[in-house]
Order: C-alpha cells, then structure tokens, then sequence
C-alpha cells in the first residue's frame, strides 16, 4: 500500500491558492487607477489649457457613473433580493436616499470648514471638495469589488478569475471618468494617480475580510446596504456636483462633445455589463 503520510493537505493548499488568487485579483484591481496616467496628456487639467477635453472626460464621467449606478449597483442588489418581499425593496430605496444625503451634507461641512469670501478661491475650493467625495465614493466601491473578488475565489479559482477579469474590463473605463474628476479638482496627474492607488487599498482589505467571513448572512447584508449606499453617492457626484458645472458650457461644439461623452460612458456600462 502506498505510503500517503507525505501527500500535502488538500484542503489546506486549496486554501492557500484561493488567498494567494483573491490577494493578487484584489491587487489587479486596484492598479487600474493608474492605467490613466499612461493615457491622458500631461497637460489635461492645466490651468492655462482650454478645459473643451478635461469637460468631455467629464461627460463621460457622468455616463459612467449613471451606467454604474443604474445599470450595474442597483440590478445587482435586486437581483440578492430576489422575491423578499416590498420591505427589502424599500430598504433599498431609504440606503440610495442616505447615501445621497450623507454626501450632500459631507460637501456643504467641507465647503464651510473653510469659507472664503474670494469667489475664485470658493470656486477652487468646490471643486477640491468634489474630488475629495469622489475619492470616499470610490473608496465604498473598490471595498465592494474586493469582497466580490474574495467571495468569488472561495467558490472557485475559476469563478474567481472570471469575476476579476469582469471587474478588471468594467473599472478602467471608470478610473478614466473618476481620473477627469480629480484633475477637475485641482489635482495633478500624478496626485491624482496616488490618490487612486490608496483607495485601493479598500479593496485589498475588501478581499481579507470576505476570505476571513466565508459565506454569511452578515455579509449579504452588508453587501444589500453598501451597493445602494454607494449608488446614492454616484448619484450625488453625477448630477449634484459634476453636472451642474457641464451646464454652464454655452458654445455648441464643447456642448455637444460633452452630451456625446456622457452617452458614450452609458453605452460603455451597458457593453460592459452585457459583458
């Protein structure tokens, strides 16, 4: 009879290649929020620079986060409820209109935390606010995208390399619109990449927790409350923050370029979610 006393744990190295996977998918992620340094010319956001391109990248931003929001956060969460009745519906809608709210009242404590009677540097100071909600919805949404990969990968290596690759094509789009958001703010390129990488680390963390929880309850609920509550603050960013700003824009052409983006940030989340 063979000798099996050498044979590794099976379960044990089972375990080992789903950490390892849900760690470096976890990672993958995350460098997405660099991929737009590599693409967008350095002197996007320059304040000597005509802003017709960084207001387009905006537009888009816009379409993508709507996309986000309707055709991806809001779908997923009712498609964990299932048939759970009216009162799940409903918490639903009360996390989407927190959400809102917790980001309304964030921007407007951020605004008179530092009042300025310069309308130039109040001007400058709303869009340095914008990025900075920008970066904290971003935060929630990559924390959401490393539980998917850590619960994803405790079902199976496959499914878990799937589910990466899927995040993976969906998040560079929208790195690109939070990217504009951040130039928009008075970040530099390279502050604007830093700051995307940290955010990351919310997903990092993200796929620790769903690999150290396993499947739960709790977690579900987690999951049934954040998606929404994310969603609300994609709203808020959308069309509170961003939107009114692209309104303001009177020539034809910077107008029509924007409305295209935006359309073209809504079809990219549809491809991607048909994907």
């Amino acid at each position: 009879m063979a000798d099996t006393s050498q044979l590794p744990d099976m379960d044990e190295e089972s375990l080992v290649i789903k950490w390892t996977g849900a760690i470096i998918g976890a990672f993958l992620v995350g460098c997405t929020g660099v991929f737009p340094l590599l693409i967008i010319p350095d002197n996007i956001g320059s304040k000597s620079t005509d802003k017709t391109i960084l207001n387009a990248l905006l537009g888009f931003a816009v379409g993508g986060l709507l996309g986000d929001v309707f055709l991806h956060l809001l779908p997923e969460v009712y498609g964990q409820i299932g048939d759970k009745g009216t009162g799940e519906l409903g918490r639903v809608g009360w996390s989407v209109i927190i959400g809102i709210l917790v980001f309304l009242v964030l921007e407007k404590v951020l605004e008179s935390s530092n009042p300025e009677t310069d309308e130039t540097k109040k001007d400058a100071d709303k869009k340095k606010v914008l990025g900075y909600l920008n970066l904290l919805a971003n935060s929630t949404d990559n924390l959401l995208h490393g539980l998917a990969v850590g619960t994803s990968f405790l079902s199976s290596t496959r499914l878990g390399m799937t589910t990466t690759f899927a995040i993976l094509v969906h998040e560079i789009p929208h790195e690109f619109g939070d990217f504009a958001i951040l130039l928009n703010s008075g970040f530099n390129r390279w502050d604007a990449a830093k700051a995307q990488m940290t955010t990351a680390l919310l997903g990092m963390i993200g796929a620790l927790a769903a690999l150290a929880l396993e499947a739960s309850s709790d977690l579900d609920a987690f999951l049934q409350d954040v998606l929404p509550f994310t969603a609300g603050g994609f709203l808020n960013i959308a069309l509170v923050t961003v939107l009114p700003g692209l309104m303001q824009e009177n020539r034809p052409f910077p107008l029509m370029l924007q409305l295209i983006c935006c359309m073209a940030g809504l079809l990219t989340m549809q491809i991607l979610t048909e994907f």
